[in-house]
């Protein structure tokens, strides 16, 4: 692929007597100063099918295209490392069903398994998926398992909402105690929010995931994983690690809250005299 090829989802587009404009991957228009430069012969070199020599404006104006990036640095889809292919899925099966066919796709060796036996052998990650609110407790002992170097990723479904946590990966990263502990602070109702995650709940005819809604909660879920995975980069406002994201089940609504891990309580000083 050519290096001056535009990048994936940026687009440059003629504006009838006004010159050109280039979209960008988020979907924003921008003005293209040409100068000088020939239209057809720039719109022919970021297409990659430019036949003729180039000149100092085209070649200036593909390099601030670059600065931009927004020219394709060509193919980086990477192979799913065989040191982190096995991956323990753990949970309700409306999740990890879809979930494991979206890791094998990308080239996982997903297993669902027991929670005790979750970390037999030790694998790469382990991923928990809740439909339902999780119970106080429930991951507790999961929490912990980025201190051992096991990737740490989990979903729930509080309602018609679902939360996909951030992925742990190493200490210090965000728990789902620290989710927890966040999502208190956050709300002027903490009271009610904690006893709703304590029980007990009367509720009304039972929420069943839809094949859609679950497919999209399993699709975050296996692009959080492969991105850590393969290594590739962050994409979006928020670092992968320190994002929460809300998801609406009737509207497959996706919202993203940062998130930080929470500090551990410095003990008091002791009293003298």
């Amino acid at each position: 692929m050519s290096r001056s090829q535009l990048a994936p989802g940026v687009e440059v587009v003629a504006v009838p007597g006004d010159g050109l404009a280039v979209r960008t991957a988020d979907g924003e228009f921008l003005r293209v100063r040409t100068g000088e430069a020939d239209h057809g012969a720039l719109l022919a070199r970021l297409s990659g099918a430019a036949t003729g020599e180039p000149t100092a404006e085209l070649d200036r104006l593909v390099r601030a295209f670059e600065d931009a990036s927004y020219l394709s640095e060509g193919p980086r889809r990477t192979d799913w490392p065989a040191e982190r292919r096995d991956v323990r899925l753990v949970g309700d099966p409306v999740l990890t069903e879809p979930l494991a066919a979206y890791l094998r796709a990308e080239g996982a060796a997903p297993r669902s398994t027991e929670p005790d036996a979750a970390v037999d052998g030790r694998p790469a990650a382990v991923v928990w998926c809740v439909d339902g609110p999780v119970p106080e407790g429930l991951w507790d002992v999961a929490d912990r398992l980025p201190e051992r170097g096991i990737a740490w990723l989990r979903c729930h479904r509080e309602g018609w909402q679902a939360y996909v946590e951030p992925l742990a990966a190493a200490a210090g990263d965000v728990t789902s105690a620290h989710v927890r502990a966040r999502r208190l602070a956050a709300t002027p109702a903490h009271r009610e929010l904690a006893a709703y995650w304590s029980g007990p709940r009367t509720s009304g005819a039972a929420i069943h995931l839809s094949a859609p809604a679950a497919g999209l909660l399993a699709a975050i879920l296996a692009d959080d994983l492969t991105r850590w995975a393969t290594d590739a980069p962050d994409t979006g406002g928020l670092p992968a690690r320190r994002r929460l994201r809300r998801v609406d089940l009737r509207t497959l609504t996706v919202t993203e809250h940062p998130v930080l891990p929470v500090p551990d309580i410095a003990p008091m000083p002791e009293r003298v005299g």
